[in-house]
């Protein structure tokens, strides 16, 4: 199945809802809506968001995550059996379950799903020049980790200038580094050198040398001892707004 099917019908099931129900709701048929579940059916953007919309799951409030963007991230193993501790609950505490979900906001909140996104989506932040957050961006947690590295230690760097646009890094754009206090040969690496912070392409010369290299309206590189330089972080990708 598709993580956007195993969506559905997780929380379909967790709501005591049938196909039939969901398809009515929905406005297609009770077939569209199994092939969906299954993963064998190709559904556009504005058909999931009616069909989650239909059983209570609205679109959440980080403008940029799509539902889309949620489904691919959820991970189903972690949700099944949160779905089994609800089923063998007595009565009693299914009533008392329900209660407490209905005093919370409609939609997403008390759904299943949502309590499992808070494990797999991080808040990381947004660091200025002087190292101070002035935002936060969420991104997927895989087994644990950002990129390899502890989420709690990653963060964005805000890129102060175009010393590095001949990298595909101009200003304004987000650096999402992984923490690393030794240089990396061939990695761009975030660093502090002659009082300033900076990125720049590193380049092993040998155990001692480097090569910092920048390029904006045309190459440089500066050969620099180790000793010098203090490594920050490494930078893992780069994300920009159209």
């Amino acid at each position: 199945m598709s993580r956007l099917g195993d969506l559905i019908r997780t929380e379909r099931v967790r709501q005591k809802l049938t196909p039939k129900q969901v398809a009515k709701r929905s406005g297609v048929s009770e077939s569209y809506i199994m092939a969906v579940e299954a993963g064998t059916r190709i559904i556009a953007d504005d058909q999931a968001r009616r069909i989650l919309k239909a059983i209570g799951l609205k679109q959440q409030t980080e403008a940029e995550f799509t539902l889309d963007d949620i489904a691919a991230t959820v991970d189903l193993v972690q949700v099944q059996p949160r779905m089994a501790q609800i089923a063998q609950k007595p009565k009693k505490k299914e009533a008392e379950l329900v209660a407490s979900t209905e005093e919370k906001d409609e939609g997403v909140a008390g759904s299943v799903w949502l309590d499992a996104l808070q494990s797999v989506l991080k808040r990381v932040p947004v660091m200025n020049a002087v190292m101070k957050p002035i935002d936060y961006k969420l991104v997927p947690v895989e087994n644990g980790r950002i990129e390899g590295a502890n989420p709690e230690k990653v963060f964005f760097y805000l890129a102060p200038d175009d010393s590095m646009r001949g990298f595909r890094i101009h200003k304004g754009d987000l650096v999402l580094t992984v923490p690393a206090q030794s240089p990396i040969d061939g990695a761009i690496m975030l660093m502090n050198y002659n009082e300033h912070r900076y990125l720049r392409k590193v380049k092993m010369l040998d155990d001692r040398h480097a090569l910092l290299q920048s390029y904006d309206r045309e190459y440089e590189a500066e050969t620099v001892d180790l000793s010098d330089v203090g490594f920050i972080a490494r930078c893992a990708r780069v994300t920009f707004d159209l």
